[in-house]
């Protein structure tokens, strides 16, 4: 028996990078958090100690800033200059796979009017992308996965949830009319399509307004359902999609008993007072892909999970 190195990578985690265009008077502002990790033979430097194979995180984390220099563009258009960059440095570099996560930022509105260079926060939700290149030289491949976290969303009516087994455990009532909320992550790859020609800005907002227009529009009977509507939907509109995969949390909304004040809580002579649960929560997770375009999961290596 001999006992070996298993597969492995490394690289920068969470460069953090402000980017801001000040080249006429209306500023752009670019806030993102960049992670790299590099795929090839590395087996000395685990065996031995020898770094002559390590082109290290302090300059990948240098390459990262100096990039955002020539302007980001697009999270995908960043992560693929950067991955095809790191994977054509050296010969024992066979791939190469970049994380970007994209900070949403609004201008203040001041006296009806979007400011040149005063900024908001959008929230929690995040635009993401991962771009992994494998190979070197001209026959390289670029996946590209471009998503978001953080995308919550409620409804007040329109969802159902019963018919389920019921054992010696189960305490849950089946219901017919329930508050339904999660917060949507969704990651979606793009086919073999050349990357460098895709309209990354215009297909996520199209994505985007998908996801919440189905998830509105759908009478839910479980977010299983919700999850494989909205994917579903993803998929007959954008023809460049092969697949999307999605994690979802039950966010649950549970009726307040007030009974012990005399108080009916029913739609009839006031407002419904649910308890907002925070945890425990079910997780659902799947995805919805196309059955005539191959799989890529390269695409999907170093991803935790679903998403």
């Amino acid at each position: 028996m001999a006992i070996v190195l298993g597969p492995n990578q490394y690289g920068k985690a969470e460069v953090r990078v402000v980017a801001v265009d000040r080249s006429t008077p209306r500023h752009t502002f670019v806030d993102l958090n960049v992670s790299s990790s590099l795929r090839g033979d590395f087996t000395a430097a685990h065996t031995s100690g020898d770094n002559a194979h390590v082109l290290t995180t302090d300059a990948q984390k240098n390459t990262v800033f100096a990039f955002a220099r020539d302007g980001v563009g697009t999270p995908e258009e960043f992560g693929l200059r950067l991955a095809r960059h790191f994977a054509g440095s050296y010969d024992w570099i066979s791939g190469a796979r970049v994380a970007v996560e994209s900070y949403g930022w609004d201008r203040i509105t001041v006296a009806g009017r979007p400011h040149d260079h005063a900024f908001s926060r959008t929230g929690d939700e995040v635009r993401t992308a991962v771009v992994t290149v494998d190979g070197s030289g001209p026959g390289r491949t670029a996946h590209v996965l471009a998503g978001l976290t953080g995308l919550v969303v409620l409804k007040t009516t329109g969802s159902e949830f019963r018919g389920f087994p019921r054992d010696r455990y189960t305490t849950l009532a089946g219901t017919d009319d329930r508050v339904l909320a999660t917060a949507v992550t969704a990651r979606w790859r793009y086919t073999g399509t050349d990357a460098d020609e895709l309209p990354f800005d215009e297909l996520f907002t199209g994505v985007r307004t998908t996801l919440l227009e189905t998830f509105a529009s759908t009478h839910s009977l479980a977010l299983q359902q919700s999850l494989h509507a909205m994917g579903e939907a993803v998929l007959e509109r954008f023809p460049h999609i092969a697949e999307i995969r999605m994690s979802m949390p039950n966010k649950h909304h549970f009726l307040q008993d007030l009974s012990a004040y005399g108080l009916a809580n029913t739609p009839e002579g006031g407002a419904v007072v649910y308890h907002a649960d925070d945890r425990p929560y079910g997780l659902i997770e799947g995805s919805v892909l196309r059955d005539d375009v191959p799989s890529a999961e390269i695409a999907w290596q170093g991803t935790p999970g679903f998403c």
